[in-house]
């Protein structure tokens, strides 16, 4: 039975692949099947009426050897190439993200500066732009990742441009990308959106009056706990919640009744002395005790004070070896009732009761708040950091806020 006499709808074999394919109709065209990736599949090779057994034999050879030779005679035909998504030529967004935040982590301050710049990056520009490589980011797509968040979130936005321009600086200057960057504010972004300050509030910490403050501090001596005792000595030395919380034993020098936080620590980047008052010292030596008695009770011996340490973080948290959690803090006013303060708050107390109550000059009282002089003048000509005058202001604080120690 030649080719020709076949009826019925159906597919006949002839053998490697080749196939005369009958439709219900009566069309009659050569096929050849195969499987590649996984999945079957099927290439014309003509019609009967066009194409003999013969010439349908010989395509059919040519694709096996296609096949044979590993590829994949649909893709090769001519005009019929399957569309290839290649990988993108050059560095992503997202790579040069993360490029960017391992090259700079060792300059940043702790592990949470760290993952809030991965956080953000993470959760509002890479969904819009983080596959586009670095030369292809245009203003449209920095757009896309501000615009909603701009007028609800401003704080989090005005961060997110800053860190999208820093990384996108950082792809210019390894040759990644050529032009103005597209996220940049002055002259570019800010006539599009609206400066920060036009949209949100500023919104300051809540804040104890002054007046108030030895009635709030003897509530907190009547009450125990590493957090009460991190909490009093935030107030003491008005200080900033990371700097407490990080604060370690080899900072304090209890000879000179300073603690100096060293530069990798603080906002400002530079080193900070802070006086102890003797309420603050109070509040360290019985940190000390309490750490020698621990140490007694890992050893099974007594330890005299200056045979060993102490080391470690001076207000720590139930783990082992480790600080406190600025929530801590939080927990303790939580539990006195006073959610409407927050620690960092106590800093403005600080400052206006300095301002209202004593005669200090002001540059005294921002150098006790690790401020940086606004006036650039002023602060080539002043190359101190006025440490007696400050060690008599927290000596004052102290007593305006402990006037009666209960012991």
């Amino acid at each position: 039975m030649t080719v020709r006499q076949l009826q019925g709808a159906g597919r006949y074999p002839d053998g490697g692949g080749l196939y005369l394919q009958i439709t219900p109709t009566g069309a009659r065209s050569w096929i050849f099947r195969y499987r590649a990736a996984g999945r079957e599949r099927q290439m014309g090779l003509g019609p009967l009426e066009f194409v003999s057994l013969a010439e349908a034999r010989e395509k059919a050879r040519s694709a096996r050897l296609q096949r044979y030779n590993g590829e994949d005679p649909l893709g090769a035909r001519i005009g019929r190439r399957p569309k290839v998504v290649s990988a993108p030529k050059g560095v992503t967004f997202r790579e040069a993200m993360t490029a960017y935040i391992e090259t700079n982590k060792a300059a940043w301050r702790n592990e949470k500066h760290i993952q809030q710049w991965s956080s953000t990056l993470e959760t509002y520009a890479v969904p819009h732009f983080g596959r586009k490589v670095l030369a292809d980011i245009e203003t449209a797509d920095v757009l896309n990742a501000l615009k909603p968040i701009w007028l609800t979130k401003s704080e989090t936005a005005s961060r997110l441009r800053g860190r999208i321009e820093a990384v996108l600086n950082w792809g210019a200057a390894q040759g990644h990308r050529q032009g103005e960057n597209p996220a940049r504010w002055k002259g570019h972004i800010e006539m599009i959106l609206p400066a920060k300050s036009k949209v949100a509030k500023v919104k300051h910490h809540a804040a104890l009056d002054y007046k108030e403050m030895p009635r709030f501090m003897a509530s907190m001596r009547s009450q125990g706990g590493v957090g009460v005792l991190a909490l009093r000595f935030v107030i003491l030395t008005a200080a900033r919640t990371g700097e407490v919380i990080g604060a370690d034993w080899s900072e304090i020098d209890f000879d000179s009744k300073v603690w100096t936080v060293p530069a990798s620590r603080m906002k400002a980047g530079r080193e900070h002395r802070v006086p102890l008052s003797a309420s603050a010292l109070e509040i360290l030596e019985r940190q000390r005790q309490a750490w020698f008695e621990i140490e007694a009770r890992r050893y099974r011996k007594t330890l005299k004070d200056g045979e060993a340490g102490p080391i470690g973080p001076v207000f720590w948290g139930q783990l082992a070896g480790k600080g406190l959690s600025n929530m801590a803090l939080l927990a303790v006013l939580r539990r006195m009732g006073r959610d409407d303060l927050t620690s960092h708050g106590f800093r403005s107390s600080f400052r206006d009761w300095a301002a209202e109550e004593t005669e200090f000059q002001s540059e005294v009282v921002e150098m006790a708040l690790a401020h940086t002089i606004g006036n650039k003048v002023e602060a080539a000509y002043r190359r101190g950091d006025l440490f007696e005058k400050r060690r008599a202001l927290m000596s004052q604080w102290a007593e305006a806020c402990e006037p009666q120690q209960l012991g």
